[in-house]
């Protein structure tokens, strides 16, 4: 299947323009250096990720307070694999790495969160006023009894994020090598 998948991806390289891409790829890898020296960096992706996750507690908002307060996370995650996902299927392999960059700056942007949830620094945004504002994360290991693990929580969701990060850089520069030996040939 990984083969294929392989074979798959190189075909669809051929014949595809590599100097773009690979303009947007360093814009790509320059957010990830940002990201991972500040979790809580802000970029263009930081407010779209932040828009789904607002959007996954408004989404549930009906399922009770531990679901809600977790939804926020889970949509903040699942919209950049969905995205992984739709340009799977359309096929375009370049843009499967460009959403597998997105899923690792997410989750770093969680790391930073699940790592607040004792210190509570980060500011919080939502739909209630400020005061009645609850840091989810917070809210959601208190609930499980697990508050003092923040930061190990944070420490391996950052540790999924640099790998998912590794995953997308190789991807995308064995496509664009396939995409610059096709355009010579």
């Amino acid at each position: 299947m990984w083969q294929q998948f392989l074979e798959d991806a190189g075909e669809w390289a051929v014949g595809k323009m590599w100097i773009p891409r690979a303009l947007l790829l360093a814009i790509l890898v320059y957010i990830e250096i940002l990201k991972f020296h500040d979790n809580s960096r802000w970029t263009i992706f930081y407010g779209i990720t932040l828009a789904f996750h607002e959007m996954g507690h408004l989404l549930t908002g009906w399922t009770g307070q531990f679901i809600c307060a977790l939804m926020g996370s889970v949509f903040q995650v699942a919209v950049p694999i969905a995205v992984i996902i739709i340009f799977y299927r359309q096929p375009d392999y370049f843009g499967m790495s460009v959403g597998g960059f997105w899923w690792s700056y997410s989750l770093f942007e969680l790391a930073a969160y699940g790592g607040d949830a004792r210190a509570q620094d980060l500011p919080l945004v939502g739909f209630a006023s400020q005061e009645d504002l609850q840091h989810d994360w917070h809210y959601i290991l208190g609930r499980m009894h697990m508050l003092s693990l923040d930061t190990t929580f944070a420490f391996f969701i950052r540790v999924s994020a640099v790998a998912a990060g590794c995953a997308s850089l190789a991807f995308a520069v064995w496509l664009l090598l396939r995409m610059a030996r096709s355009s010579r040939s």
